[in-house]
């Protein structure tokens, strides 16, 4: 399994690695202590939280690809836009298609690797919208 990312370009596929293992654990080290991840618009969780909210997913056994867009960094801190998608078909044998475009931080520890600080894997969607889908039964 790949080392966490000495870069911060290479974050998002360190995590697509780890995710695509099924290795809950190894997918937890992708994050530093305390990190957030923006399980919904609006929803920020933390700590177990944020490993059920990943496991979930990871549960699905369905891969996710990502294809970074842009990547600045200054210093110890990175902002990451990327692409991704799960998308296949899970182990009851259901179609699986979910995707967004990732607003994320990752930040460089003193062990010189980058990890996440915010995943914010929905990043373009707005609150409002996800509130009125949310609100609208026909959605």
């Amino acid at each position: 399994m790949r080392e966490l990312a000495d870069r911060p370009e290479d974050v998002p596929a360190v995590f697509a690695e780890r995710f695509n293992s099924g290795d809950a654990t190894a997918l937890a080290q992708v994050y530093e202590d305390g990190a957030v991840l923006v399980e919904q618009p609006g929803m920020p969780v933390t700590g177990p939280a944020l490993l059920a909210a990943n496991g979930r997913l990871q549960s699905l056994g369905v891969p996710i690809s990502v294809r970074p867009r842009h990547v600045y960094h200054s210093g110890d801190l990175a902002l990451l836009i990327v692409d991704w998608a799960i998308d296949g078909t899970d182990r009851d044998g259901e179609a699986v298609h979910v995707e967004g475009t990732a607003t994320d931080v990752a930040r460089r520890g003193p062990d010189g690797r980058w990890r996440y600080a915010i995943d914010n894997p929905f990043g373009l969607r707005s609150q409002q919208v996800a509130t009125e889908d949310a609100a609208d039964p026909a959605s």
